[in-house]
């Protein structure tokens, strides 16, 4: 199996790791966790993992020039884009969260071209019409009135979070030529941990551990050893075989797996204009992927 290979099936195990987190998060919120108490724990257990598995297996250092880098990766890809996500999440739908997603390939090919120079070919730009199009019948005929129900800040915010997140994979792309993932990763995490720590404090008063059931523990756990740890290793190992828009590509999957699970729990049912639109999403990420 050629590394290409190996790094689309990275791809295609993120989406679904990603594709199930809507939901899981959704869960937790506002009940059992705030969104500031879940970005918190989030990246506090994250960041403990990823220097443990660092200093274990990759004792790598880096340049410091590089610090101020990944610095700005820490805000960007984890404490702004995840902050933004959780309190959209909060606001709005799990559908409605993955469906806005969709943005991300357009805005990493626009941003792509413009940082780092990457070429838009015509069938990166086939793949948008046919994603594009693919989410366009996911949102108007898949979940009928589903943006009108959801509140627009909460839209708004998701939005706001795939800028952040594209400007991440278009940033982390020269220093994956150059660093492990496991040790961009370790800095990456410590930085948006700090930069997230005062607009969280005040919330992680109140967290009444006591509170919080097996089952609402569990899914933290999902969310910060498959979410954050193993999701975002796979996202650097596969950003140095393929370029920052094809993976953002993937995104297209995630509206697919989000209509699939609300299916699966009894909150939704799975029709033609969603058949078709699954379609042309997997043939938008086929001519990308060529």
């Amino acid at each position: 199996m050629g590394v290409k290979t190996r790094a689309h099936l990275a791809l295609l195990l993120t989406t679904i790791i990603f594709g199930l987190h809507y939901t899981v998060a959704k869960n937790l919120m506002p009940v059992h966790f705030t969104p500031m108490q879940l970005i918190f724990l989030r990246l506090l257990f994250a960041t403990t993992i990823f220097w443990i598995f660092q200093k274990l297996f990759v004792p790598e250092k880096v340049d410091k020039k590089d610090l101020v880098r990944l610095a700005i990766l820490g805000f960007v890809g984890f404490a702004a884009n995840q902050a933004l996500f959780y309190e959209g999440l909060n606001l709005t739908s799990p559908v409605d969260a993955s469906l806005i997603h969709i943005l991300n390939p357009v805005l990493v090919l626009i941003l792509a071209s413009i940082i780092i120079r990457e070429k838009i070919t015509r069938y990166k730009l086939g793949g948008i019409f046919l994603g594009s199009a693919g989410a366009l019948i996911l949102i108007l005929f898949g979940n009928p009135g589903s943006f009108n129900s959801s509140p627009l800040l909460g839209n708004i915010l998701v939005t706001l979070n795939m800028v952040f997140y594209a400007l991440y994979l278009v940033l982390l792309k020269p220093l994956v030529a150059k660093y492990h993932t496991s040790t961009i990763l370790k800095w990456v995490s410590l930085f948006g941990f700090i930069f997230i720590i005062p607009f969280s404090a005040n919330s992680m008063m109140g967290l009444r551990i006591s509170e919080i059931d097996t089952f609402s523990w569990l899914s933290l756990g999902y969310i910060i050893i498959f979410c954050t740890f193993l999701a975002y290793i796979l996202i650097n190992f596969a950003l140095k075989y393929v370029t920052a828009s094809a993976i953002s590509y993937y995104t297209y999957l995630q509206p697919v797996l989000a209509t699939l699970t609300s299916v699966s729990v009894g909150m939704g049912t799975i029709t033609l204009p969603k058949i078709i639109a699954a379609a042309l999403i997997f043939t938008g990420v086929y001519l990308v992927n060529k």
